[in-house]
Parts: structure tokens; sequence; C-alpha cells
């Protein structure tokens, strides 16, 4: 059966590119002799099976956006998967509208979405998805980058080296909290870039919990080396992402917080710079040594950004593949480029047959690059140890006596 109606949904939040795929997918469409049709605000509105919240894409509607930040059809996190009712009244409006392909933008909740309904339909309705998301936690093969990421890592940096600077100028620290769960790619990818002072990331830690007075070690040690070498400013990244693997018992508002519509935490609703720079301050105040800190987060700043060039092009690659796959009669994948060649990954391969969702990818901190990242950071290490005449600095440095700071800092240094 030939491809004549393809719909366009976005779902997540926001990522730099996503204009990019959509005016690509509308031109390729229509030069296929389709008709584009773009859905406002993810599956919102399907779910409840309204049909007159589209719009038939024109080219002139699409010639100019791809430079663009934000989403011109909107987004919305409405998952289809978790009421039967949702899925069941998105195919109606689907099949209403005379949908034979759907074109989906998003990450590792909106394939769930994407995959139920090329399920349910046995294949009628042909899906592709495009992987979206700043985060860059979605498993693709051969570390394929999401769309979004480099711009927002761009972003990130960009605002990182303003806060060092201002560091600098006033002799203060800031503890910039970086968006992205569950995984801490952006932030190290910011990081590292930036050269900021330290990244914290949830999987250095290598276990289930966290606990806040582990990453206020860290902070601690940091400013302490810091001061050692006359340098007492600076800039620390922690990834919002800790927050999830907080003890509850340790954080009581992640008893009773609010969760999205995956049940996932909010976890900007948890004030992680907050709670680690005021025990951080309350440690060195203790000593009588004054720390300037100003926890700054970074995060709605990047996801609406107009896309650099890497994903300007990433999109228009990602759209113009993502239609010529559904016109050939294809469906059930993710599409990706690797290697300049257009690829698609079946959903099987990137669903996690346990949850449904997406599989995540998560940094690997045993590899090389992530071992350059460590070995740019300032921090307490094991290293540091062997030298008697530093080990005395940083103690004084730190307003500790010597056995105080080898009890500290010695224990988590190796």
């Amino acid at each position: 059966m030939a491809i004549k109606r393809i719909g366009i949904i976005v779902g997540g939040g926001p990522a730099p590119g996503t204009n990019g795929v959509i005016s690509a997918v509308t031109i390729e469409a229509i030069k296929a002799g389709c008709v584009p049709v773009g859905f406002h605000d993810g599956f919102e509105w399907l779910a409840q099976r309204y049909t007159d919240e589209q719009h038939e894409m024109t080219i002139d509607e699409v010639a100019r956006i791809h430079l663009d930040g934000g989403v011109v059809l909107g987004t919305s996190r409405a998952d289809i998967t978790r009421d039967q009712q949702a899925l069941e009244n998105t195919i109606a409006a689907l099949r209403k509208l005379q949908i034979d392909a759907l074109i989906t933008v998003g990450g590792d909740d909106l394939v769930r979405s994407a995959a139920a309904i090329e399920r349910e339909t046995r294949g009628a309705i042909k899906i592709a998805q495009i992987p979206k998301s700043i985060d860059n936690d979605l498993w693709l093969p051969n570390a394929v980058q999401t769309l979004g990421y480099e711009t927002a890592r761009h972003t990130g940096v960009e605002m990182v080296k303003r806060l060092m600077e201002d560091a600098r100028t006033t002799t203060r620290w800031y503890l910039g909290v970086t968006m992205g769960r569950p995984t801490g790619h952006l932030t190290l990818g910011i990081g590292k870039a930036a050269s900021a002072t330290c990244t914290v990331i949830p999987e250095e830690f290598r276990k289930q919990t966290v606990s806040l007075s582990e990453i206020a070690d860290i902070v601690e040690g940091t400013i302490i080396k810091r001061r050692a070498s006359a340098r007492p400013f600076g800039v620390v990244l922690l990834s919002e992402a800790l927050v999830e693997h907080f003890d509850p018992r340790e954080v009581e508002e992640l008893q009773d917080v609010d969760r999205d519509a995956q049940g996932n935490i909010r976890v900007t609703e948890i004030d992680l710079g907050r709670k680690v720079k005021n025990e951080v301050q309350r440690r060195f105040e203790r000593r009588n040594i004054k720390v300037t800190i100003v926890d700054k987060t970074i995060g709605y700043e990047l996801r609406c950004a107009p896309p650099i060039p890497f994903d300007a092009e990433y999109a228009r690659d990602l759209g113009y593949a993502a239609v010529r796959y559904l016109v050939r009669g294809e469906s059930g994948a993710m599409i990706t480029i690797q290697g300049g060649e257009f690829f698609p990954v079946p959903f099987e391969e990137v669903i996690d047959p346990t949850t449904g969702r997406g599989r995540q990818r998560f940094v690997d901190v045993d590899t090389e690059s992530y071992e350059v990242a460590r070995d740019y950071m300032v921090r307490i290490g094991e290293k540091d140890f062997l030298d008697e005449a530093l080990v005395e600095k940083l103690a004084e440095s730190g307003g500790l006596s010597k056995a105080d700071l080898i009890e500290r800092f010695g224990k988590s240094a190796h």
C-alpha cells in the first residue's frame, strides 16, 4: 500500500534541531507525493480522540525553521501506553485522519508509544522514530548521539565559561546543577569541554544509592585543593540525576515529590545545589573559613536553543531518512546515521523488554575518555597522599589536621 499521509509527532522535552526534522520530513514527504500532517502537542490530543489539533504542513511554512529553536508543533509527555483507552483513542483518531505512517521525534519514553501503535495496528500504521534528547541517554549502537545533545552541550559550555570568569573575578564558587536524567552524559560533556573545576555524575559511584555527604565530600575536597594552589574559586558541576540515587530516608522531599507522566521524579523540584552548598559552607564555617558558594541551575536554557550547525545538518539527514524509510514500505525502527549512512535500528533492539521503554545508555566510566575527564578535574585523589608536603598544605588550606584530612578524604581517594 502506498503511503499517502505521514503524521509528525514530537514527544518529551524540547531539543535543538527538532524544527529541522519537521522541516525535512515535510519537504521530503511532499516531494515523495505524500501529505505531511503535523500533530500539535505530541499525543496529548490524540489520546483524547481529538482530530482537530493538527494541520497539513506546507513547504512555505517550514522553509526556514530549521535554524530556529523550540518546536513549532509543540510537544508533550503524554504516554498513551499507560492507559489502554488512550492508546485506542489515538489509533482511532489516526485512522479517522487516514494516517498511513507516523514519524515520532523523541527519546526513551516516546518509543514505547510508537511501538505500541505499530503493534496494535499490526503494521497498518507504519512507524519510524527519530532519536531526540539533550540527555543523550537513549541506547543506540556505536555510540550514536541523540539529536539536540551537541547544541545543548555547546550552550551549556558557553554558560559555564561565563560562570568560570565570574568565579575568578569575584573569588567565589559556583555549583552548577545540570539537567539530564537519569545519566550524566550532558553534565560530563559540558564539564569536560568547558574544563570545569570538577564534575560529579551518578555513574562514578558504581552503586544504587548516593548520599548527600559523599557529594559534599567531593566538593569540599575540590575547594580545599584549589585553596592549596592559591586559586580559591571555581565551578563544580553536579548532575541533577544524582538526586534519583539518594536514599529517600536522607532526603525527605523524595517521599512525596511530584512525578512526571512516566512516573519519574521531577528532579528539578529537589534543590540539589542548595543542599550541597549549605552542607559544604557549614563545614568550612565550623573551621572559621569563609567560602562564598552560589548554586545555579543549568537546564531549561539548553532545550530551546537554536541548533548549532552539527544538529541542523543532523536533523535534516534524519528527517529525510525517516521519510525514505517509510515510503519504501518499512516500519518499526529508530532512524540513525552511522558512518555517514542511514541505518534503521529495529524497535526490539532499542526497547527494554522489562520496562517497555527505550533502553538507556549510561556513561561508561571505564573508558579512556572518562579517564581524561577525571585527570583534568581538581579533586583530592590517592596520589595526593603520597606527597607529605602536599598533605600538610591541603590540611592547612582546609583548616584540618593531617590526621583529620586523611580520615576525611583518604578512604574516598582510593
